[in-house]
């Protein structure tokens, strides 16, 4: 015969056996690399004007990125697309993405669209033009807004957001049953909130499972079921995270199922908290493994920290509502809330904001790298709300803890009277005419106890303040819980300026642009070399020189330069070239818009005879 007992023990070793199993699914591949994706370079480069067709195009990323069959479009002029076949990996570089061209390509300005999923499982997208020959108008039309921008990725965020919800619900919960008040586990609105959470957390993971192939590949929701696409999915690391998370759900709802026909015992014992505790952990790592903790510097430490993280998040903001839900209803006994029970929560929820804050800090430092991005990038402005988020929260919490100070402190003469010894019986006398209880009604009386229930007043005063106080605290603990969504789905401030920083080396530091001339004399062709230094917006430097048909340095009476914007209407712009003995040069150029500029050079050969030959270059915006 199998006793209650050997259930109790053999229950918590499955749970374990399957977290290690469901681990190491969701582990496995894990690699190194920088969160956030961002393009540092492209051959072609972005405004490159190339004098033969290229047999590729490539795009070297600041991390390793995976590719759909559609990630990467070159579209001609006419809006046709000229890669037959899908994206490589170039020479096995898992942070490149390759395309073959087809065989000869007009002249004109290609459009090159791109999406990507980088490895921390947010995709990301962008365009830029090459041109062959010389740029032209082109009819291709590509979008380039946020992934997020989009009817499925606003969809894939709310279901996001549900699925924080439902594990906060369900992980506090379960918490405050095991912890704090095991028999409360047994009643309606404790297993209603148990099941709702499991419920949402399940829901949601099946929704984002679905929506995941159509999220990354900038799909629409219609094509959430197409098999194909779905198995794709699967077979990446946030697909296989989600199937590990909907396995721990199925063995969290076989353990709750198992832990209701126990709850009349007031001591669950350790092995049962233990295995709560692994499968709540288990679940956690399921968003570490697939978020910007499985990306960046020092993953073996940010993965564990991040899976603290939310775990904490989920003790606290869940136990807070499973309390409230409880503080503002009584039982069918007319019973409260024991004061035991709530100090207990009081205690776990301290530590749990404790742990926020610690693992907090150092996420924060993690993905920020630097005080100034807290005020220059997305992730970093967000970041500071939530921080001020938190203090509001921590300053509202300070209030809760003397509510339940004080209402433990008055339990506790009511507990020392229960152990005290019990009161003597004694029968009142009825005097003749005077308005008594009724008649032969025996009160209770012992020396030095109070009349009346002022205690009681003062306890439901407790009860009546931290009930308010805990309201609040929910409140702006539902607000922090939206800006941590939002954070896991912005772009990390230490990746946002490896970005920059990786592109702005791929950038040449200088524009140089060649111009041949008629020198005048039959056969006679000279060149002109245009140097831009940075080649940016804002202050540049320019430098000029003449070269003679030999190659060597041609002396010329006159060299203007003069830029103009044809698209904006700016210009022409006098470069105010002046003879420095060899060469012509001007150092305070400034040019104040991006894009593609034409150069108008003048070459005076003789004293009567000039020349004026064109050419553009490609300023850049400024780096950020």
């Amino acid at each position: 015969m199998h006793t209650g007992s050997a259930r109790a023990a053999g229950t918590p070793l499955t749970v374990l056996a399957l977290v290690v199993a469901v681990l190491a699914l969701v582990l496995g591949g894990a690699g190194s690399a920088f969160a956030h994706a961002g393009l540092s370079g492209s051959d072609p480069a972005d405004g490159a004007v190339l004098k033969a067709d290229p047999q590729y195009v490539t795009l070297t990323f600041t991390e390793s990125v995976s590719f759909s069959d559609d990630s990467l479009r070159v579209l001609s002029p006419e809006n046709e697309r000229v890669n037959p076949r899908p994206a490589q990996h170039a020479d096995g570089k898992d942070n490149t993405a390759r395309v073959e061209l087809s065989g000869k390509l007009p002249q004109g300005t290609y459009t090159v669209a791109w999406r990507v999923v980088s490895a921390d499982g947010h995709p990301i997208s962008g365009a830029f033009v090459f041109s062959i020959g010389k740029p032209s108008e082109t009819a291709a039309v590509v979008a380039t807004g946020s992934p997020d921008d989009t009817a499925v990725g606003r969809l894939y965020g709310v279901f996001r957001y549900v699925a924080y919800s439902g594990l906060a619900l369900l992980v506090g919960a379960a918490t405050f049953v095991l912890v704090c008040w095991p028999a409360v586990g047994a009643t309606r609105p404790v297993r209603r909130l148990l099941a709702v959470g499991w419920v949402a957390l399940t829901a949601s993971t099946v929704v984002l499972l679905l929506l995941r192939g159509p999220y990354e590949a900038a799909g629409q929701v219609t094509s959430a079921f197409d098999p194909a696409q779905l198995g794709q999915t699967v077979t990446g690391r946030p697909g296989r995270a989600l199937i590990a998370r909907l396995v721990l759900l199925a063995a969290t709802a076989l353990s709750l199922r198992w832990l209701a026909r126990r709850l009349d015992s007031t001591d669950l014992g350790v092995r049962v908290r233990l295995a709560g505790a692994l499968l709540a952990a288990a679940l956690a790592v399921t968003w570490a493994a697939a978020e910007h903790a499985s990306a960046g510097i020092q993953v073996a430490l940010a993965m564990p920290v991040a899976a603290l993280h939310l775990l904490a998040m989920g003790v606290w903001l869940g136990g807070l509502i499973t309390l409230l839900l409880l503080l503002r209803r009584r039982g069918s006994d007319g019973q409260d809330v024991p004061a035991a029970a709530i100090g207990r929560f009081s205690k776990l929820a301290f530590s749990a904001v404790a742990v926020l804050v610690g693992t907090g800090v150092y996420q924060s430092w993690r993905q920020v790298g630097s005080w100034q991005a807290l005020s220059t990038t997305s992730y970093g402005k967000t970041l500071v709300v939530k921080i001020a988020a938190v203090v509001l929260v921590l300053w509202v919490a300070s209030f809760s803890r003397r509510w339940t100070a004080r209402l433990v402190h008055e339990a506790s003469p009511a507990t020392a009277a229960l152990t005290a010894p019990a009161p003597e019986r004694v029968r009142v006398a009825q005097a003749v005419g005077a308005p008594t209880p009724a008649a032969g009604r025996e009160l209770d009386s012992a020396p030095g106890e109070p009349a009346g229930d002022g205690a009681s007043d003062e306890a439901d005063t407790y009860r009546r303040g931290l009930r308010r106080m805990v309201s609040v605290e929910a409140v702006l603990g539902v607000v922090v819980l939206v800006i941590t969504t939002v954070l896991t789905g912005t772009q990390p401030s230490r990746a946002a300026e490896e970005r920059v920083a990786a592109a702005s080396a791929a950038e040449p530091q200088v524009k140089v642009v060649t111009v041949p001339f008629d020198m005048g004399t039959a056969n006679r062709q000279g060149t002109v070399q245009i140097t831009l230094g940075p080649g940016r917006v804002g202050e540049n430097t320019v430098e000029a020189v003449v070269y003679a048909p030999d190659g060597g340095f041609a002396t010329v009476p006159e060299l203007r330069l003069t830029l103009t914007q044809d698209e904006l209407g700016i210009g022409p712009l006098d470069a105010k070239l002046k003879d420095q003995k060899g060469y012509w040069a001007t150092y305070d150029l400034r040019l104040p818009m991006p894009g593609v500029w034409t150069l108008n050079i003048t070459v005076r050969t003789t004293d009567i005879d000039q020349v004026t030959v064109r050419d553009t270059v490609r300023i850049t915006p400024v780096p950020r």
